[in-house]
């Protein structure tokens, strides 16, 4: 079955949307506005140590979302990081399909852009590139692109980046849980955590407000760690409503995946998110997930239940975590 990538339609230069993009009233951007005046919560990494854990594990509860900065990974990789990915989007399209994926027989890796299951769902305006980057036993080298040459050292460098400021992110949110600093990163499969680099390319878009790049939806990873181009578009809900996260250069965005919300028993929020689209701009988002390995059993942490905390969630493997939710099946 061919398909339609996002990128091809956009480039017709379209007056109007085609109706399988144009979300239900309720779910339009033009009838569900962000919040003003609320700013996300942002942590330098430079502060005291006690200072972080507790904003941190401030964040992650009553947000499931932060900014991090001070982080130590250079400006000068992370525009590297993002022009190797706009040079992949900017090829030949059948030098991109090449890597075309095939999610309905498992085939995630690759090239890809979200298809739907019936005529009711609606398609987001996405196209993407998704693999594995750690660890480096599981990784398949042959799905990364050939082009540009430097993709493959520029992403590799960056994945070591991610491992490092990961394993600092949940050292701090394991002692925000009164934790070893360890136990998060152990819970979740210690050495063996897979690390996922997707590439989120939202082409111009030509009635944003009726649209969606992404629709909301919580991540089924333990963390996932974003970089976005300077084309705003992210929102995360709080409490009542959408809170738009500005661009700030050189930030990174950490949202609190299912997984984390599992272990630590709900005291830790998977951040529900969306993705909106620009008319005139591109926008792109580089996102890591962090995840236990398939075989992974993940179940709220001993610890953290007693008589007062009752278990809130059920124990199972990852796979069957994933299984469930892509399947929309309850947990």
């Amino acid at each position: 079955m061919e398909v339609k990538r996002i990128q091809t339609l956009a480039l017709n230069h379209l007056k109007e949307l085609p109706p399988q993009f144009i979300r239900p009233a309720n779910e339009r951007p033009e009838n569900t506005k962000a919040i003003e005046g609320i700013t996300v919560p942002l942590i330098p990494l430079t502060q005291p140590h006690h200072l972080l854990v507790k904003e941190m594990a401030e964040a992650a509860s009553e947000w499931g979302f932060f900014l991090i900065t001070d982080h130590g990974i250079s400006q000068t990789l992370i525009q590297r990081l993002q022009e190797v990915g706009k040079e992949f989007f900017a090829l030949p399209q059948e030098e991109k399909e090449a890597y075309a994926n095939d999610p309905s027989s498992g085939k995630f890796e690759g090239y890809g852009t979200k298809m739907t299951k019936n005529l009711e769902e609606k398609v987001e305006w996405v196209d993407y590139f998704f693999h594995l980057m750690a660890p480096t036993s599981k990784v398949n080298y042959d799905m990364w692109p050939k082009h540009p040459s430097s993709y493959r050292e520029v992403t590799q460098e960056y994945n070591k980046e991610m491992l490092r400021v990961t394993d600092k992110v949940l050292e701090l949110l394991s002692e925000g849980l009164g934790l070893e600093k360890k136990l998060l990163k152990s819970s979740l499969g210690d050495e063996e955590i897979e690390v996922e680099m997707k590439i989120n390319m939202y082409p111009p878009c030509p009635q944003p407000d009726l649209a969606l790049g992404v629709e909301p939806h919580t991540d089924m990873s333990a963390l996932t760690i974003l970089v976005p181009n300077d084309v705003p578009g992210l929102q995360v809900w709080k409490e009542n409503g959408w809170v738009a996260v500005n661009y700030l250069q050189s930030a990174l965005l950490v949202h609190v995946g299912d997984q984390l919300e599992v272990l630590s028993n709900g005291k830790y929020k998977s951040v529900l998110h969306r993705s909106l689209v620009n008319e005139e701009r591109m926008r792109m988002s580089w996102a890591v997930f962090v995840t236990p390995p398939h075989q992974a059993v993940i179940g709220p942490l001993p610890s953290l239940i007693n008589d007062q905390n009752p278990s809130k969630f059920s124990t199972k493997t990852y796979a069957e975590y994933r299984y469930r939710k892509f399947n929309k099946l309850p947990q």
